[in-house]
């Protein structure tokens, strides 16, 4: 290696893991608008404010199964001696009743359906009795009972969603039922997602001379998706400096995020945080961080680059401490660890180094935190046999047994981990 290799520069000094996230995320704004169909819509970012352009509902509709009358037409009457009007039609959802009401007249109306020209009030079904073209009501009903109102839901001009908000199903619907049927949303970042190392093969493969399955791309690809990005992905890289600056270089050209996983420590073949230097800048190469000290971070043509250990945990780790916030950013959401929280006690103490942060996988038992015992940044089960992590602070040298610490859990749903 020459004397000014980046890749031994940057392990002399290893970044704080929040300042070097801060590094990046303080060039890092969402990406513009796009309009998309309401079916597309769930789970992506409102660009702007949306008002509603109709009142909802748009006229007066019944809000019972009954019969339309004007109220004031029913006081005095009881059970035993009920107010008689004649039945002159019938009133469905869709299918209103083509005439207005003449004083002492009614309409069957089903609910939803429009109310009439001249009624008020709806009179439940079971407060009146229909004997041919006669409806005996039993009982007084006044003005607007049993009736939806034009406007009660949603009037003309109110605010119906406001900018930043992540849709949901129900965010849908309003807008469905306003007469939207597409809005603009945040465009979802591209990440284009280079896979390096000669040791690998793909998923699927059959095993042989020594190498190993890629289970990056895999992890990789829901993590993005998880985070509102699109992932590209093409063919495993090898450690070739031509070939994989190359890609880089394609990549930064098709994508507003990189990610390289592999190559990018300290090794004989680690030609990520070369390229980064060479064709952009390399703002962080390594930090410290257990698992992830391999970790860079970069820009090449306005596009943040971001280097990932090969290690699987380690792979894991990185991207949601660096990656994520990075992609949520540009995706509108939010930068918060999308992981639920729980405090429970330490059944075992965990030990850190001050000016580290630490990344510890843990399991819940009876309702205690349980540190997995091995920390090898390339034991994968590791992972999948935790209920979640604990992050240790740089400023603290770990956490005491019986001390309450909190817990990002995985999964979810966290009842079933708490019954354990």
């Amino acid at each position: 290696m020459a004397l000014d290799d980046v890749r031994m520069r940057g392990f002399r000094r290893r970044w704080d893991a929040h300042q070097a996230r801060q590094q990046l995320l303080e060039r890092i704004t969402a990406l513009g608008a796009e309009e998309v169909s309401l079916w597309e819509a769930v789970g992506r970012i409102l660009a702007e404010d949306v008002a509603s352009p109709m009142d909802v509902p748009y006229f007066d509709r019944a809000a019972m199964d009954g019969y339309a009358v004007r109220g004031e037409e029913t006081f005095g009457a009881s059970s035993y001696s009920p107010v008689s009007f004649r039945l002159v039609g019938e009133s469905l959802p869709g299918r209103p009743c083509p005439r207005a009401l003449a004083p002492g007249e009614t309409v069957r109306i089903m609910t939803g359906a429009p109310l009439p020209e001249g009624a008020d009030t709806v009179v439940r079904a079971e407060l009146a009795l229909e004997q041919g073209t006669v409806v005996q009501v039993l009982e007084a009903v006044p003005p607007g009972k049993s009736v939806s109102r034009r406007g009660e839901d949603v009037q003309a001009g109110n605010l119906l969603l406001s900018r930043g908000r992540r849709l949901r199903p129900q965010d849908v619907a309003i807008l469905a039922a306003a007469g939207l049927s597409r809005i603009p949303v945040i465009r979802q970042p591209r990440v284009a997602v280079l896979i390096t190392g000669d040791e690998l093969m793909p998923l699927g493969a059959h095993l042989s001379n020594f190498r190993i399955i890629d289970s990056n791309s895999v992890m990789l690809d829901a993590l993005i998706r998880r985070d509102g990005g699109l992932p590209m992905h093409g063919d495993l890289v090898p450690d070739q400096r031509e070939t994989l600056r190359q890609r880089l270089k394609e990549a930064c050209e098709a994508a507003e995020v990189v990610l390289i996983s592999g190559g990018s420590s300290v090794g004989r073949e680690d030609y990520a945080p070369l390229l980064v230097a060479e064709l952009g800048e390399l703002l962080v190469h390594g930090v410290a961080m257990r698992p992830s000290s391999p970790t860079g971070l970069g820009w090449i043509a306005g596009r943040p680059v971001i280097l990932l250990p090969g290690n699987p945990v380690s792979c894991l780790c990185a991207y949601d401490f660096f990656a994520r916030p990075a992609i949520c950013r540009l995706a509108g959401r939010s930068t918060a660890w999308p992981y639920r929280q729980v405090c429970l006690p330490l059944a075992a103490k965990i030990s850190s180094e001050l000016g580290r942060l630490d990344y510890v996988r843990v399991r819940i038992r009876n309702h205690q935190v349980e540190p997995i015992a091995t920390s090898g940044a390339s034991i994968l089960s590791t992972t999948t046999q935790a209920d979640g992590f604990v992050l240790v602070p740089p400023e603290s040298e770990g956490y005491a047994a019986g001390q309450t610490v909190p817990v990002y859990l995985y999964d979810e749903e966290e009842s079933h981990i708490l019954e354990q």
